[in-house]
């Protein structure tokens, strides 16, 4: 009963963002009053939590999108922006629900553990040389590419509905009363993450020792959002036990 009573209330203080007008309505009013040092140090919070994330996300999107054809892996990429997009917007409508789901955070751990498997049985099946003489063209090398297009865009997908709700709670507390504040950090981090993850991936091409890398990084978010998602006072699966 006190769970239910501490989710309660932790739903209510999450903030509420409405439809598009109101949502427009909310980032107009907050940016309005940029200047106070409530609404500065929201932003701030939000911007350093989305700076953090969007490059833990640009490894992790760039790491699966490595290993296509120049073309395909541009389509991947974009397409994982364009769902991290949809995506973070919708979980921030819905934050207050959210709020309210024991395990979820530890559910999304889950889920970027087995893209974090699926990239490992890519990389370990890989017979290339390591490095590649090119950046772009890869695919006149005559090496056959390590994945497939549908099975990257897949991996990236999954993984962004994981890293979409670490992201929106993560930055939800931060903004719990600035709710225009919230949305457009989480437009900033997706716009950053597609940026950053196309030069990532670009680079893989030439060393793929960087693939590497990019597992580790997708293996310690797993394992913090596991961690988390387990220990969370309020949210974790222990609360249950």
């Amino acid at each position: 009963m006190n769970l239910l009573l501490t989710l309660a209330e932790t739903a209510s203080a999450a903030p509420s963002l409405g439809g598009p007008a109101e949502i427009w309505g909310h980032i107009v009013n907050d940016f309005s009053n940029i200047g106070t040092p409530a609404a500065m140090a929201a932003f701030l919070q939000v911007l350093m939590i989305d700076l953090v994330l969007a490059g833990d996300n640009a490894i992790v999107v760039g790491s699966l999108a490595a290993g296509l054809p120049t073309e395909q892996r541009k389509k991947v990429i974009l397409i994982g922006v364009i769902a991290a997009l949809v995506l973070r917007i919708g979980f921030a409508l819905i934050v207050t629900w959210l709020l309210g789901i024991v395990g979820l955070v530890f559910a999304g751990g889950l889920l970027l553990l087995w893209v974090a498997w699926k990239m490992y049985r890519e990389l370990a099946s890989n017979t290339g040389s390591g490095e590649s003489p090119e950046i772009e063209g890869d695919e006149h090398s005559g090496v056959k590419p390590a994945k497939s297009f549908a099975g990257a865009a897949i991996s990236v997908a999954i993984a962004d509905v994981s890293m979409s709700i670490d992201n929106v709670l993560g930055v939800a507390g931060a903004a719990r009363d600035h709710p225009g504040i919230l949305i457009v950090g989480l437009i900033f981090a997706v716009a950053l993450m597609g940026l950053a993850a196309n030069v990532i991936a670009r680079y893989i091409e030439r060393f793929r020792w960087i693939a590497w890398i990019g597992l580790a990084v997708i293996l310690y978010v797993a394992g913090k959002m596991i961690y988390e998602g387990w220990v969370d006072p309020q949210l974790g699966v222990g609360t249950l036990i």
